[in-house]
C-alpha cells in the first residue's frame, strides 16, 4: 500500500517537474525574443538619430512602406524599447519564480527517493530497460 502511494507520489512529482521545466524553457525563449526586439528598436533609434529632421522616413507595414515623419518613428521605437524592458522585467520575475518552484519539486523528489530506496531501484531498472 505504501509502495503504491510512493509510486503515485513519484508520478505526480515527475509530472510537475516536467511541466515546470517546460514553462521555464518557454519563459527563457520569450526573454530572448524580447531582448532581440529591444535591441532592434535601440539600433533603429540610433540610426534615426543620425538623420536630419527633414529626411523622408518610411515605416514598413507588411509589404508596403508609408511615409512617416522622423519624430513618429522615433517615438514608436522608444515605445518598443520601453515595452521590451518592462516585458523582460516581468518575465525575469516569472523565471525566478519557476526556478524556485523547480528547485522545490526537485527537493521533494529527492526526499521521496531517500524515503523509499526500493522505489529508487525500481525507477533505475525501468529507465535502463
Amino acid at each position: 500500500m505504501a509502495d503504491e502511494a510512493n509510486r503515485t507520489a513519484f508520478v505526480e512529482i515527475q509530472g510537475r517537474m516536467i511541466e515546470t521545466t517546460g514553462k521555464l524553457k518557454q519563459v527563457q525563449t520569450q526573454i530572448r525574443n524580447k531582448e532581440t526586439e529591444k535591441k532592434r528598436a535601440y539600433l533603429t533609434m540610433e540610426e534615426l538619430k543620425q538623420l536630419s529632421d527633414d529626411t523622408n522616413t518610411y515605416k514598413a507595414i507588411g509589404r508596403t512602406f508609408v511615409l512617416e515623419p522622423k519624430a513618429v518613428l522615433m517615438n514608436e521605437q522608444e515605445q518598443k524599447f520601453k515595452d521590451g524592458e518592462t516585458a523582460i522585467a516581468s518575465l525575469q520575475t516569472s523565471k525566478e519564480y519557476l526556478e524556485k518552484h523547480l528547485a522545490e519539486v526537485e527537493n521533494n523528489l529527492r526526499e521521496l527517493l531517500q524515503q523509499d530506496p526500493g522505489l529508487a531501484r525500481q525507477i533505475m531498472t525501468m529507465s535502463v530497460a
